[in-house]
């Protein structure tokens, strides 16, 4: 969930961890016509919601990725995003797969997954621990065979008993955005040591297996001992290409390579993953991070705030011709950065009080006065991409929404509500007076300078936060609002603090950024916006968003039989979201503003549909030794 993000709020980021791809069908079948056309129990190196595999059965490598590449080195980065319960600036458990506690970032790379997600197309995966994967005539029942080579770290076997049990135990007790796809499975069934068969309700999303293919398999023997909780600074049994080496909690991380790494030289892993060691240090400070960056203790970052990559990106090394400041392509994938009002407040129940929120927000002179101009405003939950409504619904949008007319805000079947363009001069008046109209309109009323309601409470919103840079932002915003009334205010807590409050949705406003996988799912969009996830302490409904049309719209993204159909849902979606005003919209960049020490090597360009750099750069030591770091 990341790029163009000022400040460093929340960021999600989930290519899938998985998405299958079928061997062998045409590009108009999609996903109720594409599983039925590969139910027939034929074993599948792979599948994909829509359209052809780029890669056949017989493929040796990804074409991003760069078998010939050295081995070796450290890289210690500083992290652009994370998911599950993991943070950037505390960690006080290495189980990342619960919904409490604070985890560092990439825990999941010391784990595989059933199938693996390719980053050069769009919902696509291969096989990891699974060879291959049968759909059963009926479309419910999905039946992996898994490798008999593969391993835990410890060398045990990795079998399909792990596999069931790590299904039905994410099912009951993992962090909703695991369990939350789960809903809908019956049983997770190990037939033999190398069979998995997954069975569904029927109820459950075409796309759901898309999801849960490439989730994490845990050692059915290690939590045999251990509790699958967040009380442990112990990392679990892993079996994927890098382990957790040594900690110093809630300080650093480094994660080593697995030199016997029994997948290393699978189709959908080599040629990536080439650093011998990943290192992460936390820092609460982000000035700190980027001193310990200039210094050279920081190898790579990427920036997210406009006023430090305008004015101090002029430091001996980057001179010299050490360090190298660059943009890189963002992502082919939609992507949303708003804050989110807290609905479980009475006050914030009436939309137009929402709309009045967003309405105290003037982009412009923030875009201006702090930005750099660096960013553009934010209008939609999926910017940068064709699931954005634009202008009057079409047709086949307006037959999705028409039976919810009357139970949605009239203006879902007319122009799609946009944020007004100010001068940029100062203080939006017009947006303002419009604000304060609808909080009238909502028995807010003047009472000296504050606004009142009719039992003479005041209208008070308090802007949560966990980070110095997102004050900055914020205050003007705060300002304005205060300008026409509303007890507005912000509230910076620690890091642990600022989690289990979001956690426990005990917040009035937060921001959070994401990025969704270039085919949203209903398994994502449940996370964030199905009533289902309202009430699920740690899911990403901040605000506690309950509407039938909502919902419905979710589940017609989910049943969508081809891109064309999806790109409906999802415009309708979005204008029912604009319209509530649960999510206030706030910018984004185009690309990714990086800067790195220039000893390392990359493929170019990127991938268009992720960028971890992690698993696809490596260590150069002849440029090392150039600049002196050899």
């Amino acid at each position: 969930m990341s790029e163009g993000v000022e400040g460093r709020g929340p960021r999600l980021s989930r290519r899938g961890f998985v998405a299958l791809a079928g061997a062998s069908f045409a590009a108009q079948f999609l996903p109720e016509r594409a599983i039925a056309a590969l139910a027939t129990e034929t074993p599948l190196h792979g599948i994909s919601p829509f359209g052809e595999l780029k890669y056949g059965p017989g493929f040796t490598h990804f074409d991003y990725a760069s078998v010939d590449a050295p081995q070796g080195g450290t890289f210690n980065f500083s992290v652009p995003n994370w998911l599950f319960n993991q943070s950037v600036l505390t960690f006080n458990t290495l189980n990342t797969f619960v919904g409490r506690g604070d985890a560092p970032p990439r825990m999941e790379m010391c784990f595989d997954s059933l199938f693996s997600g390719a980053l050069d197309e769009p919902g696509s995966s291969y096989g990891l621990v699974a060879e291959s994967v049968a759909i059963s005539a009926d479309r419910n029942g999905f039946t992996f065979r898994l490798r008999p080579e593969a391993r835990f770290h410890d060398g045990s076997a990795l079998t399909a008993h792990d596999a069931a049990f790590t299904f039905t135990l994410f099912k009951e007790d993992g962090h909703p955005s695991l369990m939350l796809p789960l809903s809908e499975m019956v049983e997770a069934v190990a037939e033999d040591d190398h069979t998995l068969r997954l069975s569904f309700s029927g109820r459950q999303s075409p796309r759901t297996i898309f999801s849960v293919a490439g989730y994490p398999i845990l050692s059915k023997a290690y939590f045999a001992g251990n509790p699958f909780d967040a009380s442990q600074l112990k990392a679990p049994l892993g079996s994927g290409p890098y382990r957790a080496g040594r900690v110093v909690a809630g300080q650093s991380i480094e994660y080593e390579r697995v030199d016997d790494y029994w997948a290393a030289d699978l189709p959908v892993n080599r040629g990536l993953n080439h650093f011998a060691k990943l290192r992460i240090e936390f820092f609460r400070d982000r000035q700190a991070a980027f001193e310990a960056f200039k210094k050279g203790d920081i190898h790579f970052r990427q920036e997210f705030t406009s006023r430090v990559w305008a004015t101090e990106y002029d430091f001996p090394a980057l001179r010299e011709g050490k360090v190298v400041k660059r943009e890189f392509p963002g992502e082919k994938r939609p992507s949303m950065q708003a804050w989110a009002v807290n609905l479980r407040r009475q006050r914030f129940q009436d939309a137009r009080v929402r709309r009045a929120i967003g309405l105290g927000f003037d982009f412009e002179w923030t875009n201006r006065n702090l930005f750099y101009a660096a960013y553009d405003r934010s209008n939609s939950v999926f910017e940068k991409s064709a699931f954005k409504a634009q202008g009057l619904p079409s047709p086949e949008e307006l037959a999705l929404l028409e039976p919810f007319r009357g139970r949605v805000p009239d203006e879902v079947f007319g122009e799609v509500f946009t944020f007004p363009v100010s001068d940029g001069a100062g203080r939006n008046r017009a947006a303002l007076q419009e604000a304060r109209r609808l909080l009238g309109e909502a028995g807010w009323t003047p009472r000296g300078r504050q606004l009142v309601n009719e039992k003479g409470e005041r209208l008070t919103v308090e802007f949560l936060t966990q980070e110095e840079g997102l004050v900055r932002v914020t205050t003007p915003f705060v300002e304005n609002l205060q300008a026409i009334g509303v007890d507005a205010s912000i509230r910076m807590v620690d890091a642990t603090q600022y989690q289990a409050r979001q956690r426990d949705f005990d917040f009035d406003v937060v921001l959070m950024a994401l990025s969704f996988d270039a085919l949203p799912g209903r398994d994502s969009l449940t996370n964030l916006f199905h009533s289902r996830a309202a009430d699920l302490p740690s899911s990403r409904n901040y605000p506690g968003t309950k509407d039938e049309a909502v919902d419905a719209l979710v589940e017609a993204a989910g049943r969508a039989d081809s891109v064309e159909e999806l790109t409906v849902a999802l415009r309708a979606l979005d204008r029912v979201l604009r319209a509530r005003g649960d999510w206030i919209p706030s910018y984004h960049a185009a690309n990714h503003k990086a800067a790195y020490w220039d000893m390392f090597g990359f493929r170019e360009p990127k991938p268009d549909y992720g960028f971890p750099v992690e698993a696809l750069w490596w260590y150069d030591e002849d440029r090392a030794r150039a600049i002196g770091r050899g």
